[in-house]
């Protein structure tokens, strides 16, 4: 397949400095030519816009994830402000309620923080809700209008249905791939198309269907296959639907 587009992979962790450009390579031999990539954490802002700048099939994302709190300094929301008038979303950001986040509240008022400015500067937001789905939902219903994607999603089909209605799609990486994931895969079988991305998230990452390797973007292609295969629909109409998808939210070009 080609045409592809990962709608999230980060690209600016410090493990993925050495094989950057080589990953980009295999993405383009498997087909991807766009990636939505986020930088959370004002660490990485500027190493991502030069990446951008260098690889036309990139499109940055800025914010602050939540467990990168305390990367913030007294410039952060000016600084980002700025950033964001060359981005496609506002991203990763969110709620984390893991095991060393930061504390919630200090993370509420964040993600509240950069909801706003999301909003205000009529961007999608890619969202984090690691075991705080709810309180996510419960958050977003006071910015009306805003648009985006809540990425990783494994939350329940009434959950899945609650973010569609707010008009946000759901991001499919590779635990859809692994077979154990049995309430994610009969969930995602049901979704409507048109509310769907693909994503492989982070490329430094072991996924669970590919041991020993990285979940990088050449992989997207075998996540598309496995959601085809769940939904009985022929893989490049997945391929098809989810890239429209991605080029709607993210108000990308056509071509690269």
């Amino acid at each position: 397949m080609h045409g592809l587009i990962d709608s999230h992979c980060h690209l600016d962790d410090a493990a993925y400095d050495d094989d950057r450009d080589a990953v980009l390579r295999r993405a383009e031999t498997a087909g991807v030519c766009k990636i939505i990539v986020p930088a959370s954490t004002p660490k990485y802002w500027g190493r991502l816009k030069e990446g951008c700048r260098r690889h036309p099939g990139l499109y940055p994302a800025y914010g602050v994830h939540p467990l990168y709190l305390d990367d913030r300094d007294d410039q952060w929301e000016a600084t980002l402000a700025t950033l964001l008038t060359q981005a496609v979303a506002l991203g990763e950001i969110g709620l984390d309620a893991g095991d060393g986040a930061p504390d919630i509240a200090r993370q509420r008022d964040g993600f509240a923080t950069q909801l706003a400015m999301a909003q205000q500067l009529g961007l999608p937001v890619i969202l984090h809700a690691r075991r705080s789905l709810e309180e996510v939902i419960l958050t977003l219903r006071r910015f009306s209008g805003l648009r985006g994607v809540l990425h990783s999603f494994s939350g329940s089909l009434v959950q899945a249905q609650r973010l569609i209605d707010m008009g946000f799609l759901l991001g499919l990486g590779g635990a859809l791939t692994h077979p154990r994931a049995q309430r994610l895969r009969a969930t995602a079988a049901m979704l409507p198309a048109e509310s769907l991305l693909v994503e492989t998230d982070a490329p430094w990452q072991t996924p669970h269907a590919h041991p020993g390797t990285r979940n990088e973007p050449a992989y997207l292609s075998e996540i598309i296959a496995s959601l085809a295969q769940l939904r009985h629909t022929p893989a490049q109409e997945i391929a098809q639907v989810t890239a429209q998808n991605a080029l709607t939210l993210f108000h990308i070009q056509d071509a690269p």
